[in-house]
């Protein structure tokens, strides 16, 4: 009937092998300590048995018989067995003394193991823990009353420190094992389980005195008893399912912040003991292509198919581990006690494979995969809310790459507080009239032959007035993924005309590139926006040259080449951008409406050393001009690179050997003092 934790039960009773050493040791002592406060009462036992009455024999006969059926709950989030030993022995212990209480307590234990297959030291330490228990219950009783018939508040004291000792050495050993600060852990036993152990305590006193009585009236108090057992599993299994996920019997979110919680607080001490594995992760998977199956299987087909699903999950991770689905087809395991993130990520591998194999349902085969993000307590959060996010962040991550598995990074978080904050800060910029440090600047783009400049690249920078420089790289990943991004992309298109109009005021001719992002070629806003430009600034559609990545086309190719069409019959030149890099490069060049392309600067910048790279930006060249494309050198940085574009036959090279991007200003000053070599 009580719903008391009797030691260790669950998933929590795998120990790790550095815990264990001095959780046998508890496990020993607590014995020999029961033992020791048993030992000399034993001698009396057979006067207490030859002199017992038929009450004594009825209280031995219930205890044992009620502990032969105890009550155990499915699942790993069961943190308790029903036993109703206790009224009748604390009883016994009552009328009887300590020995005989001990005794029939040991058979009850005896019955209760072999029925639930304890392991014999979990019998052992179950026994010591009673025997502990009712040692210093009955020192209390007697140092209280004497040898009195004993009073209210001597068997109120008695049964408190019944209470407290047994709960006391369950928490012990589950801190020796897991670790963790111990007054929670004290407090969870005995916040869940005071009412109904101690309802079952004060019951012995009431069955003591009816034994004196009139024993055979015992029998009434089975159906009340019967009552409070009832009670007692209905509160067990409410807690047990508040835990649990009632589709595949793991754990639910509401069990996973509290073992989060409970690991950010082991592991805190632990770091402060010195503990070098202080870390552990929340992994968090998210099966790929679900929904097809619900579709077109339906729902009772995915449900079988997720509890399959959890069943793998919870066979392969380590002991000590815990398996949750947060709803869905979303899963999540912590993994205690990890060296870093390559463990992590081991764990993670081992999760695929267990994957790997389909699933058969009705005969079907189900092909099953997922994507895994990993976050690791502390470098990525010191509270479930922070690394379940971050998990999330780092699952899309190896969901969006293809990869399977990723780890957290703050560059792969687009809404990690700083950059929220950042975008904040470049929308308030564009809708300034000084545009708060934002600035293009342009770097020069030169024919390789005759040394004369016939283009340049626009290039973003921006000096923001409290944080300093913000590199390129993070502006435009803090911007694409938002709706700032277009009114970004806008700015610069007509900064850009407005330089270019000026340009042609002073005699300087040059073509103009500007980047722009996938999400400015989804709609024909950017067509209209630019007609509209050109006419207004009174320039040649050929002198905008917009450049495009391969990554943009593969996130949606259809629309980005209608309007990349648009753009082609209005004049506008399209460059395709960090050429070599993509996984469809051909493919691009055969169908896309191009006029250039631009050999990505990994290739250029090692091609004087790296046979491969040279071979690479020969074949380029090499395409290109079968296609009839215009080929331009990124990071160009020395002469020996300009010699090899030279021989390669490449026409138009920009780096650093020419000049660094410049303000419009300083650019027009290059040009006027700088001569540039051309190849005889």
């Amino acid at each position: 009937m009580a719903a008391t934790p009797h030691a260790l039960q669950a998933h929590r009773n795998r120990v790790p092998a550095e815990r264990r050493r001095p959780f046998g040791a508890f496990v020993i002592a607590v014995t020999v300590l029961a033992a020791a406060f048993t030992v000399r009462d034993l001698a009396g036992l057979p006067d207490v048995l030859a002199q017992a009455s038929l009450g004594f024999w009825l209280l031995t006969v219930l205890a044992v018989a009620g502990d032969a059926l105890p009550v155990t709950l499915p699942g790993r989030w069961n943190t308790a067995a029903i036993y109703p030993s206790i009224c009748f022995t604390f009883a016994i212990m009552i009328d009887a003394g300590l020995a005989a209480a001990v005794v029939v307590q040991g058979l009850a234990v005896a019955v209760s193991s072999l029925r639930l297959r304890h392991a014999l030291w979990r019998a052992v330490f179950n026994l010591g823990q009673y025997a502990l228990a009712f040692g210093v219950a009955y020192v209390t009783l007697r140092l209280i009353s004497g040898d009195a018939a004993p009073g209210l508040l001597a068997l109120v004291a008695s049964a408190t420190a019944w209470f407290a000792v047994k709960y006391l050495t369950t928490a012990c050993a589950i801190w020796l094992r897991d670790g963790g600060p111990l007054l929670p852990i004290i407090m969870g036993p005995l916040a869940n389980e005071a009412l109904s152990t101690g309802a079952l305590l004060m019951l012995g006193p009431v069955i003591a005195a009816q034994t004196e009585v009139a024993p055979q009236l015992i029998l009434v108090l089975v159906l009340p008893l019967l009552a409070v057992r009832r009670l007692s599993i209905i509160t067990a299994e409410q807690r047990h399912l508040a835990n649990i996920d009632t589709l595949t019997g793991l754990a639910n979110r509401k069990a996973l912040i509290g073992e989060v919680s409970a690991a950010v607080a082991g592991h805190a001490q632990r770091a402060v003991q010195g503990d070098a594995r202080c870390r552990f992760g929340l992994l968090l998977l998210d099966l790929d292509r679900f929904k097809h199956v619900n579709d077109s299987l339906g729902h009772e087909v995915g449900d079988r198919l997720l509890i399959a699903v959890g069943d793998r999950l919870d066979r392969v991770v380590r002991e000590g581990d815990l398996v949750a689905r947060l709803g869905g087809d979303e899963f999540a395991v912590v993994a205690k006690r990890l060296d870093g993130a390559d463990e992590a990520r081991e764990l993670a591998e081992r999760i695929e494979q267990a994957l790997i194999n389909p699933v058969v349902l009705d005969g079907m085969p189900l092909d099953v995969s997922g994507s895994i993000g990993i976050a690791l307590y502390p470098d990525h959060g010191t509270d479930f809310a922070t690394l379940l996010r971050h998990a999330d962040v780092a699952m899309y991550t190896a969901k969006h790459n293809g990869d399977g598995i990723a780890v957290y990074h703050p560059d792969a978080d687009h809404n990690s507080p700083q950059r929220l904050s950042l975008l904040a800060d470049l929308r308030a910029m564009l809708g300034r009239s000084d545009k708060g440090g934002l600035r293009l600047y342009y770097q020069p783009q030169v024919e390789i032959a005759t040394g004369g400049v016939v283009g340049v690249e626009a290039l973003l920078r921006w000096q923001h007035p409290t944080r300093g420089p913000v590199s390129p790289d993070e502006l435009i990943r803090v911007a694409e993924p938002s709706s700032v991004m277009r009114l970004l992309t806008a700015w610069v298109i007509e900064e850009a005309m407005v330089q270019l109009a000026k340009w042609d005021a002073a005699g300087l001719e040059v073509r103009m590139a500007v980047n722009v992002s996938v999400r400015d070629l989804h709609t024909g806003a950017i067509v209209e926006q630019i007609e509209d430009l050109l006419r207004r600034y009174g320039l040649a559609p050929c002198r905008l040259q917009l450049e495009i990545t391969e990554s943009a086309l593969m996130a949606d190719p259809h629309r980005v080449l209608a309007t990349l069409t648009r753009l082609q019959l209005l004049g506008v030149g399209i460059a395709l951008d960090d050429f070599g890099t993509g996984y469809s490069s051909l493919q691009h060049l055969r169908r896309l409406p191009l006029s250039e392309v631009k050999i990505d600067r990994s290739f250029v910048l090692s091609m004087a050393d790296d046979p491969d790279d040279l071979v690479i930006v020969r074949s380029i060249i090499e395409l290109a001009a079968a296609l009839g494309l215009r080929v331009v050198a990124e990071g160009v940085e020395d002469e020996r690179a300009w010699r090899l574009l030279q021989s390669a036959g490449c026409e138009i090279a920009q780096g650093w050997f020419y000049a660094r991007p410049l303000p419009p200003d300083e650019l027009a000053d290059w040009l006027s003092r700088t001569t540039l070599p051309a190849l005889s």
